[in-house]
């Protein structure tokens, strides 16, 4: 809790609820709820810190016609508002991936945030209706208003043959009918470009390329499982990455997500002792494919198959670089950052994602210090391949 968006913040307090999803209300009289993904919601004190009474259940979603493909009922996701006379209740269902028919956004008013709700005459408001669509799994919505009274509706989805880029986020404008229901306009597909909002455009320069100046990590960087901040440090213009593991899966490594179809990067290496260093393409400990060196050797890692491809060709030095084409993912070494040699093996990353593995999570570019040891990294490069 804070008086200000800007803090200062309490510590978190547990309501000691075993359930998901939350979504918070506030009446007029400023009487506080919490709904959950099963329909139900708890009192809360006038403070929001604590429950004052039993899960009340009030609402069971909108029935799915049974000859739709989805993943399950799974409602969830639920988001209040009220606008006008209505509180307005929004829930996602149909599953968050699965078929990529499955996922939908669900709409129901009532007058009072404690129901009854009546279910949308429009539900569901999005939902993919074919595999040819170019959105899959749309869901989870949240309807908002923007500065100069514009409605929209914020969701995810996945990109179909893209897929392992994970849920992506998404926007299209909804409006409001004469007798107080929103959906999406009926001239508006997600598949094509539509008029960005009326709103000052914030510009940045911020580039995942990085020469790790200063001693703290960019924020692009997450290890996987762990946060150890005696495994690394930021000195030099290079970060050195004690080693761990051996093997991808279970070496945690340096991760960011990239956002682009198809991208080239590159990073120079130094392997210290007997450390396997280099790119790993990792969906998670299970899911993964690298390009690596040892001190001597260059080695490709192909969906956990590790074999030197380029044996003796390096001392403890090397440059790597790898190009992803639209998921099919080319592998370059050179000595001297100029010139450069592309390995024989290439791999397909298209299958690496939820549908196939589990997780909610992408495909994300990693820095790997595997072994025993210590791998150095410099002048990490990245740049995203124009699409026409």
């Amino acid at each position: 809790m804070a008086n200000s968006i800007e803090g200062p913040w309490s510590d978190p307090i547990d309501l000691k609820i075993n359930n998901i999803d939350p979504g918070h209300i506030a009446d007029e009289n400023g009487k506080r709820y919490l709904y959950f993904a099963n329909g139900g919601y708890v009192p809360l004190s006038d403070d929001g810190l604590s429950v004052i009474g039993e899960t009340i259940h009030v609402y069971d979603g909108w029935k799915i016609p049974r000859d739709w493909s989805i993943e399950c009922f799974c409602m969830e996701g639920p988001k209040l508002m009220k606008r006008g006379e209505y509180y307005y209740l929004t829930v996602a269902e149909g599953g968050t991936a699965g078929p990529a028919t499955g996922h939908m956004i669900i709409s129901a008013r009532s007058k009072s945030p404690l129901g009854p709700w009546e279910n949308s005459p429009y539900n569901p408001i999005l939902r993919t209706e074919s595999t040819n669509e170019r959105w899959n799994s749309k869901g989870h919505g949240t309807p908002f208003e923007d500065a100069k009274g514009a409605w929209w509706m914020l969701f995810h989805g996945y990109e179909k043959g893209f897929y392992n880029l994970g849920r992506q986020t998404m926007l299209l404008p909804i409006e409001w009918t004469k007798d107080s229901w929103y959906k999406i306009p009926n001239d508006i597909s997600d598949s094509k470009p539509i008029k960005k909002a009326d709103l000052k455009v914030t510009t940045s320069n911020y580039t995942f390329t990085d020469n790790f100046e200063g001693n703290t990590l960019n924020p692009q960087w997450r290890f996987f499982s762990e946060y150890d901040t005696n495994r690394f440090k930021v000195e030099d213009n290079s970060v050195f990455i004690k080693a761990k593991g051996n093997a991808i899966g279970n070496s945690s490594p340096l991760l960011f997500t990239p956002a682009d179809h198809s991208y080239v990067a590159e990073v120079e290496v130094f392997i210290e002792g007997n450390a396997i260093g280099g790119f790993a393409l990792f969906y998670n400990n299970d899911a993964n494919s690298g390009f690596l060196a040892d001190a001597n050797n260059i080695l490709a890692n192909i969906h956990g198959w590790q074999f030197p491809t380029e044996k003796n060709v390096i001392k403890g030095h090397v440059y790597l670089r790898i190009k992803n084409t639209n998921n099919t993912v080319d592998l370059f070494y050179s000595l001297n950052g100029k010139h450069w040699l592309k390995i024989e093996n290439s791999f397909e990353i298209s299958g690496l994602h939820h549908n196939a593995f589990g997780g909610f999570m992408g495909v994300r570019i990693g820095l790997c210090s595997i072994g025993e040891g210590e791998v150095n990294y410099k002048n990490f490069k990245y740049s995203s391949i124009p699409e026409y």
